[in-house]
């Protein structure tokens, strides 16, 4: 599986953000791989009601109340929110915090980003539905993480053995991904290869590629 983290681009904004999740959506019934766009908020709904499979780029653990500002489970559900992303580098949480999250994730998938082995042990404990390596130094960058931490990404698949665990950071073309499978991992989280890309699909189905 792809996932495709939107963050706040231009291009993944607003009807720009439609007009990709509609790309990932026509990818995904190309070849068979599972693409995932993960959006900001505002854009939930304008995807959701188009009868994409979206997923928001976090979550509030709260219930109904005085909470300006954060992200209301209950809502994202409404909005028709499929997942979760949480704990990106961007948008780091204590294990506390993501311990109340997990509470009120309600029948949410989620994603969990982790920048070590020892985080994503603890992570681990408290049972996402994938767990994705990334570490941070290498987020937006050229050199992938598939290439340059191949011992990392082995140990998460040997020491996490209870998570899927995916890849990210750096990944740009389907030799990447072939090397991350071979690893041992379930699917990668992308970004800026794809979002700020002048042909989106063509770099999707280059990494789509990698699977085969």
């Amino acid at each position: 599986m792809i996932f495709v983290n939107f963050k706040t681009y231009q291009q993944g904004t607003g009807e720009s953000a439609l007009s990709l999740a509609k790309i990932c959506a026509e990818v995904e019934k190309e070849t068979g791989i599972k693409i995932i766009p993960i959006v900001q908020v505002v854009d939930i709904f304008r995807l959701a009601s188009q009868g994409l499979n979206v997923w928001a780029q976090h979550m509030d653990g709260i219930d109904f109340g005085p909470h300006t500002g954060q992200i209301l489970p209950k809502a994202l559900k409404e909005a028709g929110a499929k997942g979760i992303l949480l704990n990106h580098a961007e948008k780091k949480l204590s294990l506390e915090e993501l311990k109340k999250i997990m509470e009120k994730r309600q029948d949410f998938q989620t994603l969990v980003c982790s920048e070590s082995l020892e985080e994503g042990q603890q992570i681990a404990t408290l049972k996402p539905d994938f767990l994705a390596y990334e570490p941070p130094e290498l987020i937006g960058g050229a050199v992938s993480v598939s290439q340059t931490k191949p011992e990392i990404i082995s140990d998460f698949v040997a020491e996490i053995k209870e998570v899927p665990v995916l890849v990210g950071a750096g990944v740009h073309q389907k030799e990447d991904v072939q090397k991350a499978l071979e690893l041992g991992v379930k699917g990668v989280l992308v970004s800026s290869d794809i979002v700020l890309s002048e042909n989106p699909k063509q770099e999707l189905l280059n990494l789509a590629g990698g699977f085969v």
